[in-house]
């Protein structure tokens, strides 16, 4: 059994009364990827008080600094490899796991970039222990160079991806999955059945350690009901409620009236609702039942529903 970190990426938005977001975070994950190292490199102070605030056992990974992948764009130009290197320092004042790489679609990796990426490789620090993790952000239909994914493997960088979306080009000792779901940007949530597909890869690979780090809207819930269903092998209810009272919980966070049904699809289908105990479908799919009219409340919705 390989082992599994599951979180999410980033804290602060966890909320507990009575506890700091960190500290709470780390009774329900016992792993998270931190994402403001990659807007800038916090003070070793900050990084060792994460450290001592959460158990011995919780794994980090660190998100590497933009300026190394978005401003220098993986070229082994001086200051990347000094910001690399610093990066590479964070990972060792928390004793990391994972190097988290993210690059833009916009760069084309021809063979003159691959050789500029395997020259920066070779000029930076690499922390035993702290394995290096790629994704390769490509736009619609453009596939990645195989010759990257050549080097990667050469290197022993796995192969980062969205499983709810693909699987990894290569199969690495490591399997590490930055989820965002289906919808536009990270606005998802994700239904049992698309949790299991991402539980049947993991199953299907051949990795000693997989990290799933969710990044969707609703990442703290569907962090949560993933771990469980890992643990235990049954799924929690995303609302707590059934039927239309589920569908009430769910308008009742942010739905704007009066609103089309179209509206109410396009900007509520996303969300899950709990049909029964043990069945969970997107909102759109009960959306769409509602008539082509404009509706004022949430109450109004629930009428026309009970109509059809």
């Amino acid at each position: 059994m390989a082992e599994t970190l599951i979180g999410t990426g980033g804290w602060a938005y966890f909320q507990v009364p009575g506890l700091r977001s960190l500290e709470a975070y780390a009774r329900a994950f016992n792993f998270v990827e931190v994402n403001s190292t990659f807007y800038k490199i916090p003070p070793a102070e900050r990084v060792e008080s994460w450290r001592r605030r959460v158990p011995g056992d919780f794994e980090f990974a660190v998100r590497c600094h933009r300026d190394v992948t978005h401003t220098y764009e993986m070229a082994p130009a001086e200051e990347a490899v000094k910001v690399f290197n610093a990066s590479t320092g964070v990972c060792d004042l928390l004793g990391a796991k994972f190097l988290v790489l993210e690059t833009p679609s916009r760069i084309r990796f021809s063979p003159q970039k691959i050789e500029d990426v395997k020259n920066l490789l070779g000029s930076v620090d690499r922390r035993e222990g702290c394995s290096l993790v790629w994704e390769v952000r490509r736009d619609r239909g453009e596939k990645v160079p195989q010759e990257l994914f050549k080097l990667m493997a050469d290197q022993g960088i796995a192969h980062s991806v969205d499983l709810s979306r693909e699987s990894p080009a290569f199969e690495s000792d490591v399997m590490y999955s930055r989820v965002f779901g289906k919808g536009r940007h990270n606005v998802y949530q994700f239904t049992d059945e698309e949790l299991g597909e991402i539980d049947r890869k993991i199953a299907r690979s051949k990795s000693s350690t997989v990290a799933v780090s969710f990044h969707n809207v609703k990442m703290y819930k569907d962090a949560a009901r993933f771990r469980v269903y890992r643990e235990t092998g049954q799924f929690t209810t995303a609302t707590g409620a059934t039927g239309q009272q589920s569908l009430r919980k769910v308008l009742m966070e942010d739905a704007e009236f009066p609103a089309t049904r179209q509206e109410l699809v396009d900007r509520q289908g996303w969300k899950v609702v709990d049909l029964t105990q043990k069945q969970r479908v997107h909102a759109s799919a009960i959306l769409e039942k509602l008539p082509n009219q404009t509706f004022r409340s949430v109450d109004e919705v629930l009428v026309n529903l009970n109509k059809i």
